[in-house]
């Protein structure tokens, strides 16, 4: 169905505005409605009674391996393409696909075009260009082109900084990418940010403090991820985002991450260190490696996110007595904000029709991406070509 009205929806938008009623018309919000929302019989339409569940933003997923990652290991360990459904299932209507450690073998002609082949497949998909190295991976000369010239492409990422495996950039290296960031952004109205893939090293985030500090470059192009994988890494985390820099909290899995912390507990921590919340977005890694190191840089134990990670926080985050319209402006606001999707991450009339139902659990009972149902009653309706 082309046209869709949503009957005795709990809207979130994400803040609390009780029961309503929506239309959707093709891929937008046509209306938001207290009052019963009617259609002659004449025209063709669905009508979808929720009776009080709660109806959310599709979730933004900013860091994801949509092409698979992995690969620390050897080349058996490189992880496959992830299907449109990885994605839905968990009510990600939105993603922004990058590569990592491999940007030998994986490219940005292999990304871009995994970006169309998720569009094709029904959802919004956008990529960073470039990986963990210095100069960046990029489909034309530069990655600065890349932003200007090609669509999909909205920031460079994800950089590696503090990690044994990045290119170990200079800071002139590290604020050269951020001015070609910033300066791409303002010439095409794009993210223009410079997403930074945080290690265990010493230096933490020492490099960006130091841009920030003495450069004229805006401190919400240095956007740090992966800042809760440990504690003090998570400590400097907190003093960047009070210089004004947005920081990407990892809902890393409960087996993983033993020496940080997890996304609810680094919340929680902002919250009592009275952090600027809105300037905090979480994500997955799906399809990422997450390998933890010896001291010698020698592989211990690896596992892979999955973007389900982002709804069982959400989940978590209710439990550790958080509202559930600041639990979800981590997965939906605050990424559109930052990315400045704004055509995304809020329930408004004349923004796109993504949309999540969460059951009493507040795990996904229905996914709708672009005014199409991916998921109802908890069973995929579109799956991916080759699911």
């Amino acid at each position: 169905m082309s046209i869709t009205i949503i009957k005795n929806a709990d809207l979130y938008a994400p803040e609390s505005l009780g029961l309503n009623n929506l239309l959707i018309c093709h891929d937008k919000i046509t209306s938001i409605s207290k009052e019963s929302i009617e259609l002659p019989s004449s025209i063709e339409h669905e009508v979808i009674d929720l009776a009080g569940d709660k109806l959310v933003p599709g979730f933004i997923d900013a860091h994801a391996h949509i092409t698979g990652g992995g690969g620390e290991a050897g080349f058996a360990t490189q992880v496959p393409v992830l299907p449109i459904s990885e994605f839905t299932s968990a009510g990600v209507t939105t993603v922004v696909g990058l590569l990592g450690t491999d940007d030998t073998t994986r490219s940005m002609e292999n990304l871009i075009s995994r970006v169309y082949g998720l569009r094709e497949e029904g959802m919004s998909a956008y990529c960073w260009s470039g990986g963990y190295h210095y100069p960046p991976r990029s489909l034309m000369e530069t990655a600065k082109q890349d932003m200007v010239f090609v669509e999909p492409v909205i920031g460079i990422g994800e950089f590696a900084i503090s990690d044994h495996r990045s290119s170990q950039p200079s800071y002139e290296e590290v604020i050269r990418l951020a001015s070609e960031a910033h300066v791409a952004g303002l010439m095409t109205g794009k993210a223009g940010i410079v997403h930074f893939h945080l290690g265990d090293g010493e230096r933490k985030l020492e490099l960006l403090e130091r841009a920030i500090k003495e450069t004229e470059i805006p401190a919400r192009v240095f956007n740090a991820t992966h800042v809760n994988r440990n504690k003090a890494l998570f400590d400097h985390a907190c003093e960047l985002n009070k210089l004004g820099a947005y920081i990407d909290i990892t809902a890393f899995p409960e087996s993983f991450n033993k020496h940080g912390y997890h996304a609810y507990q680094a919340i929680e921590l902002a919250v009592k260190r009275d952090l600027s919340l809105n300037q905090i977005t979480i994500s997955s890694d799906g399809g990422g490696c997450l390998p933890e190191f010896d001291a010698c840089g020698k592989l211990e134990h690896m596992a892979f996110g999955k973007a389900q990670i982002l709804p069982d926080t959400l989940a978590s985050l209710i439990r550790e007595g958080h509202s559930l319209s600041l639990a979800l402006s981590f997965i939906t606001s605050n990424v559109a904000e930052l990315l400045k999707f704004s055509h995304k991450g809020r329930i408004e009339k004349n923004r796109d029709a993504d949309l999540v139902v969460l059951d009493a659990n507040y795990q996904v009972k229905h996914v709708m991406a672009l005014g199409k149902w991916h998921k109802r009653d908890g069973e995929m309706s579109i799956k991916g070509t080759f699911a």
